[in-house]
């Protein structure tokens, strides 16, 4: 079973995130900075993170530094409602696998899915 971690500080964005999830039969983790991030990714050890850029504290560029040095492995697929090209260029340069807008297209994020991860 393929289980993705939904990292976002807005509960209302995880819901949204986490139906479609459970629509279509994946497993899921939340977290909501990016510290609960990096120990549910360490715990759980997910397929997928799908991971919003700007969030209070620990924030998506704190995870994406702490994930490289850690050498996680796992596509992140940052979530944001307005990314800049040098906001893109450094979440790339940081280990990101792909970006999705806000709010979150079911299609969009299927698709996604489906491209960074294959099972089987």
């Amino acid at each position: 079973m393929m289980r993705i971690l939904v990292t976002d500080d807005s509960a209302f964005q995880r819901n949204i995130i986490i139906s479609i999830l459970k629509d279509y039969g994946y497993e899921y983790i939340e977290a909501a900075n990016g510290v609960e991030a990096i120990e549910a990714a360490l715990n759980h050890r997910p397929n997928l993170i799908l991971l919003d850029i700007y969030m209070p504290d620990s924030g998506g560029f704190d995870f994406l530094e702490e994930a490289g040095r850690l050498e996680l492995g796992i596509p992140v697929v940052i979530l944001t409602s307005d990314i800049q090209d040098t906001t893109r260029e450094k979440c790339l340069e940081l280990g990101a696998s792909g970006f999705l807008n806000k709010p979150v297209v079911k299609d969009d994020l299927l698709e996604k899915i489906s491209d960074l991860v294959h099972v089987g």
